[in-house]
């Protein structure tokens, strides 16, 4: 420092501190002369503000809000350390730390990465969350030993990036606590807030902070797991198949009306979305699913004239392996019932594709 500016030191009695409103200062060293004070100064402490007393490395006053007069009567921590018995008259040596109180308002948090949690109803899920929330200095003696140490300018932004990561991690704790549904989340938001201000505020008056305010804005799941929730929305809301149907007709109607010539897809809209409200109205109606599937048509069943005896009565199906065994061929003899008489194979409807295939006899 330059001479003239040791001798403006030497006249200054006054200590305060005029904290710009654009800057976003935690802690300021007070600059004086080689720390010097000199007895009888004063010391103004705004509101919002609290200042620390530091001699030797060691914390030895923290005032709150008010005018001071520096002398031993209200020093009695830094007049023990300096044995001061009786006054002084000399300036002493000692660090004067100003530190903002104030609350410092709308504070980013957020989940950089989607993080796991456990669910009653899906499971595990991928959730990311943000939000805001406010902070302030109530320890300033903790504050100043645990975080500002000797930095003579101690900024927000050297402190929230440290608090951002606890709030998160306790934020997940909190929703682990809180044991609400994901479904759930979105109108429990004030609730989550809460527990999750009891996990935090521990790890904060470690610091000397306390959180004032801390808000959840938005808790969200990945793409993927929002497309299956509407989904399964969109399901249930088909649940209404009559009213489905309805939907479907007056959609058809809507869209004939607007097609000049569509007098024609008017009646095919209005005939598909009826069937496909009635097929859908059947597969989905109580106790569909759980009713016995018809009976199996009985095949048609025929008798065949083979060595000379009367065979069967055989299935379509086993007839068809017989003919491609040569037991049976368009002029082998069948019956069936209703029949008044054996005919050739040949001249009966039902095998003649099965047959059709068969080469004709060899000339002879």
């Amino acid at each position: 420092m330059s001479i003239l500016g040791r001798l403006r030191g030497e006249f200054i009695d006054i200590i305060e501190w005029t904290e710009p409103s654009q800057n976003e200062i935690l802690a300021y060293r007070f600059p004086r002369y080689d720390n010097e004070i000199k007895n009888g100064a004063k010391l103004i402490v705004r509101e919002g503000q609290a200042a620390a007393f530091v001699k030797e490395g060691q914390l030895a006053d923290v005032k709150t809000p008010g005018m001071y007069t520096l002398d031993t009567n209200n020093m009695p921590i830094l007049s023990k350390i300096l044995g001061w018995k009786y006054g002084f008259e000399s300036p002493f040596k000692c660090e004067v730390y100003f530190i903002s109180t104030r609350q410092w308002t709308d504070q980013k948090w957020g989940t950089q990465n989607p993080v796991m949690v456990r669910d009653a109803e899906f499971g595990p899920v991928r959730i990311r969350a943000f939000g805001n929330y406010a902070f302030k200095v109530t320890d300033p003696g903790t504050f100043l030993k645990e975080i500002v140490s000797t930095d003579p300018s101690f900024e927000a932004f050297e402190i929230t990036n440290q608090l951002r990561n606890t709030i998160v991690s306790k934020f997940i704790d909190a929703t682990a606590a809180a044991k609400i549904p994901v479904l759930d989340m979105a109108g429990n938001y004030e609730q989550l807030g809460k527990v999750a201000l009891i996990k935090i505020a521990p790890e904060l008056a470690k610091m000397g902070f306390t959180l004032t305010q801390f808000n959840v804005e938005n808790i969200s799941l990945p793409p993927e797991v929002e497309k299956a929730l509407d989904k399964r929305s969109e399901m249930g809301v088909l649940g209404n198949l009559d009213q489905y149907m309805k939907y479907q007709t007056a959609e058809a109607i809507r869209d004939a009306a607007q097609n000049p010539g569509g007098g024609a897809s008017l009646g095919a809209g209005f005939g598909a979305g009826m069937a496909i409200g009635n097929q859908m109205g059947a597969a989905f109606a109580p106790g569909a699913a759980a009713s016995a599937p018809p009976p199996l048509p009985t095949g048609v069943k025929y008798h065949a004239a083979i060595n000379g005896q009367a065979a069967g009565p055989f299935e379509m199906s086993a007839i068809q392996q017989k003919i491609d065994a040569g037991e049976i061929t368009g002029a082998t003899l069948v019956w069936k019932t209703g029949m008044a008489n054996w005919v050739a194979a040949s001249t009966v409807p039902d095998f003649q594709p099965l047959l059709a295939h068969l080469p004709p006899p060899l000339p002879k």
